[in-house]
């Protein structure tokens, strides 16, 4: 395998291991005029330090400040229409406010935004029409068209209400919706039409009939009553002559049913028929449950809802509406002619759990509960139609979290058709879900996760999937060009923790790099597919943006400069990208480490004290060649290396960026293999970094908290001490989306969730613990923290203290927290280290 070394204006060279790290090897840094050569290594690492980026030693007040100080990056970059012209968002300092920039491709500078002009802008979604000639998006609910030739703007809509998803139909029109209304607007006359009006209610039944006995002898008995009855069936039918009748009133409502709410509506592009989503209306928040917020305007205590939970969770399925807007036809299409629709995938788990009660499981089948697969970065509908319009392609997921088919509809016989079923003993990744249509065709493109790791396919509905990429890495952001000659998309190919843009033809299957910028770089596509904008950093710059032209081996312009001289003068420490032997897999378990300045490659005693630190959000990659999101821990970790620690970052088993097996090692057991990962961890050090293993700490937020009461109650002689913030302490408490995935549900898997949740190995904590916990968190609850900390109270456990923040949510927000935070966690580690 081949690995780049690279560099950048502000610091000299980050050294990349590739497999397993060996003391008393180390690999010299490159230049500048280096950085696009392919260097050739063995499985071995440095340890000597890269140059720092400035002199000032880091504080912990500096690091814990606000973030104003380390100059803001753009945000939210998109192209103009012009395809020669970047418009992006940049914070204020000392506000929460943001201004909008407009910078072309070849200028070094940017040019604010009047507030009055914003809507001259287009947007992140806008759409074009089929020629290319026009644009249109939404501003402040409001619909507009940009012709891209002239700049000519016209606003097509100026009301109080929500316009949105505008979408240009084949014959010209565009359309839009507001609220569960879709319009058409001829753009040569102006003139508005209702298309299609979805209602949430029962179709209604028109003048009924009197039912009940007393009711017919109302009727029989009494003139005026009768009289009435038959006059209001008069007007009714008369009204339905005129509506029918009378091509000047629009006649588009279709009733989906009382009680139903729309999960996804997609208008074909001819506008000729509907495919529509829905699902039993239930509310996202929890039976009764609130939370408190102690520190309000006016000194009272406001109860806010709380989300449900998953141990409240029942099952949805969802209903697939196929309406023919030519014939006014509705019709229901079934799930049965999906493959697996009615297996019992859960016999095994719940045979499991049965045998524990003393009860015997008699697996049956039965539907399971089907809907639109739900991708956190999905930035595309789960309904995509083609592009005639003839076809129209539906991605689902089982509501077990096992199975993801792709389906069309066999529109004669008005039947779903499979075209691909994706299933996973353990569970279907809420990323790498895009799909689409090759242009003027039948084929599908798609990312699949059936290789072990996310990799492009594509495949005729009447033919074989064809693999577009193959290898262990993982394919994610794809784009189609309009002429089908390129996907475009990112990836990790060269190194973990290194992603490129690169792209292949769907016809032969050839595959070229695009860019070369070592790092993390993010790309999107402009509108006439010449260039490709870029947001890349590196391990210590955070994200600027560059432009490059659409091509391999592309070379790309830096377009913004925000890092701020303050940022610059810090002397922080680039930690190295190391591959940890891992005696549970054969994959190494990769991970960053921060080496002290005055650290001696090859150096003895076991003199040196070390912390380990635990990312959040458990799917979630950090040892990249990226600047990371936890750029305050980034800091603060420096900080610790300043003082003589060694400090390791892991991407332990169920991180991102390291394929599915590695994805799905926590199913049923989280906790057991991450604490696996962080002994070996500490082992490495150890061997490799002249650790004292008796004086090693831990801490982490969130899924980092989880982890680290983990490894303090399961493995209570690896640690020191830890301090869990904002902590998971009972998975049966945590959201429906993110915890079924992984544990299934509650009623279904008890056994998982006793596995896997810290507050039924309290009984082993025998060493320091900090619990830091925010009081208005609406992701993990404060409730978390309080059960945990009873149930230490109520086991007579004396070494563990918790300091609460009143008004901080799950990510905090005030820099006094976060330093009151940080200097006890600091605190911690120098009285037990």
């Amino acid at each position: 395998m081949i690995f780049k070394l690279s560099s950048s204006k502000t610091l000299v060279a980050l050294a990349v291991a590739s497999s397993v790290m060996l003391a008393g090897c180390s690999a010299t840094a490159t230049t500048s005029s280096e950085q696009s050569a392919k260097v050739a290594t063995p499985a071995l690492a440095v340890v000597n330090t890269p140059a720092d980026s400035g002199t000032q030693n880091i504080t912990l007040e500096q690091a814990m400040a606000d973030p104003d100080w380390m100059g803001n990056k753009p945000q939210n970059a998109y192209w103009a229409s012009d395809s020669s012209t970047i418009i992006y968002s940049q914070k204020q300092q000392g506000s929460t406010l943001r201004d909008v920039y407009s910078q072309g491709v070849t200028e070094q500078t940017a040019q604010q935004v009047a507030l009055n002009k914003l809507h001259t802008l287009g947007a992140a979604k806008a759409v074009y029409s089929n020629d290319k000639a026009l644009q249109a998006y939404t501003f402040k609910g409001n619909v507009f068209v940009k012709n891209i030739k002239t700049g000519e703007l016209k606003q097509i809509t100026a009301t109080s209400a929500t316009e949105s998803k505008p979408q240009f139909l084949n014959n010209g029109n565009l359309v839009y919706r507001q609220g569960n209304v879709f319009f058409s607007v001829d753009l040569k006359t102006g003139l508005s039409t209702e298309l299609v009006n979805l209602k949430l209610a029962d179709k209604p039944k028109g003048i009924q009939a009197p039912t009940s006995y007393i009711a017919k002898e109302q009727h029989k008995l009494i003139e005026f009553v009768a009289l009435e009855h038959k006059n209001k069936q008069d007007q009714y039918t008369r009204n339905e002559q005129i509506t029918e009748q009378n091509d000047s009133i629009a006649n588009t409502a279709f009733y989906l049913g009382d009680g139903n709410t729309i999960k996804e509506a997609q208008l074909s592009p001819n506008g000729d028929a509907l495919l529509v989503v829905v699902q039993k209306q239930q509310s996202w928040r929890g039976e009764g449950d609130i939370m408190p917020n102690y520190i309000t305007g006016d000194a009272t205590i406001d109860p806010k809802k709380a989300r449900r939970r998953v141990a409240d969770s029942k099952e949805q399925t969802s209903q697939l509406i196929y309406i023919n807007l030519a014939d006014k036809t509705q019709t229901s299409l079934s799930f049965e002619t999906l493959p697996g629709f009615d297996e019992d995938v859960l016999a095994e788990v719940k045979k499991e759990n049965h045998a524990r009660i003393g009860k015997t499981y008699k697996s049956e089948k039965k539907p399971r509960g089907i809907n639109l697969i739900m991708d956190w970065g999905l930035n595309q509908s789960a309904v995509v139609w083609n592009d005639d319009g003839s076809q129209v392609a539906i991605m689902l997921e089982a509501w077990d979290n096992k199975d993801r088919w792709i389906a069309t509809v066999d529109f004669d016989n008005k039947a779903l058709v499979s075209q691909h079923r994706l299933h996973d003993d353990a569970w279907i990744a809420y990323a790498f879900n895009n799909f689409g249509w090759l242009h003027n065709s039948n084929t599908l493109y798609y990312l699949s996760e059936e290789s072990g790791y996310s990799q492009l396919y594509k495949k005729p509905i009447n033919g074989k999937a064809t693999a577009l990429t193959s290898g262990q890495f993982e394919v994610s952001d794809i784009t189609l060009t309009h002429d089908n000659a390129a996907i475009y998309y990112k990836a990790n190919i060269e190194h973990p923790g290194l992603y490129e843009v690169y792209r292949v033809n769907p016809q032969t299957g050839k595959n070229e790099q695009v860019t070369d910028l070592n790092g993390m770089t993010d790309y999107t596509l402009s509108p006439d597919e010449s260039k490709l904008l870029l947001k890349h950093s590196k391990i210590t710059m955070p994200t600027e943006l560059y432009v490059a032209d659409a091509k391999a081996n592309t070379q790309a312009t830096q377009l913004t400069y925000t890092v701020s001289d303050a940022f610059l003068a810090k002397k922080l420490t680039a930690p190295k990208i190391v591959a940890v032997p891992s005696s549970h897999t054969d994959q190494p378990i990769y991970a960053k480490v921060y080496y002290p300045s005055d650290y001696v490659e090859g150096e003895t005693g076991k003199t040196r004290k070390a912390v380990i630190f635990n990312h959040g959000a458990g799917y979630l990659q950090n040892s990249h060649m990226g600047f990371s999101v936890y750029f305050r821990e980034f800091m603060f970790h420096s900080l610790l290396a300043d003082e003589g620690y060694i400090v390791m970052d892991m991407d332990y088993r169920a991180s991102k960026g390291y394929g599915r097996d590695w994805r799905t090692a926590i199913y049923r057991q989280m906790g057991t293999p991450e604490t696996q990962d962080l002994a070996d961890g500490v082992k490495w050090m150890a061997q490799n970094a002249n650790v004292d293993t008796k004086a090693v700490g831990t801490y982490g937020g969130s899924y980092g908290g989880f982890m680290t009461f983990m490894a303090l109650f399961t493995a209570p002689e690896l640690f020191q001490s830890g301090a869990a913030l904002r902590p998971v302490t009972d998975w049966a408490h945590y959201n429906t989306a993110y915890t079924a995935n992984i544990l299934n549900h509650p009623d279904v898997d008890p056994i998982a969730y006793e596995r896997s949740s810290p507050i039924y190995f309290a009984e082993g904590l025998n060493k320091r613990l900090l619990i830091n916990a925010p009081m208005v968190d609406d992701n993990v609850f404060f409730q978390d923290s309080v059960r945990l900390v009873q149930r230490l109270i109520e086991l007579k456990k004396q070494n563990f203290e918790t300091a609460i923040f009143p008004v901080e949510p799950h990510g905090f927000v005030q820099p006094s927290s976060w330093l009151d935070e940080y200097r006890r966690i600091h605190k911690l580690f120098k009285e037990t280290l």
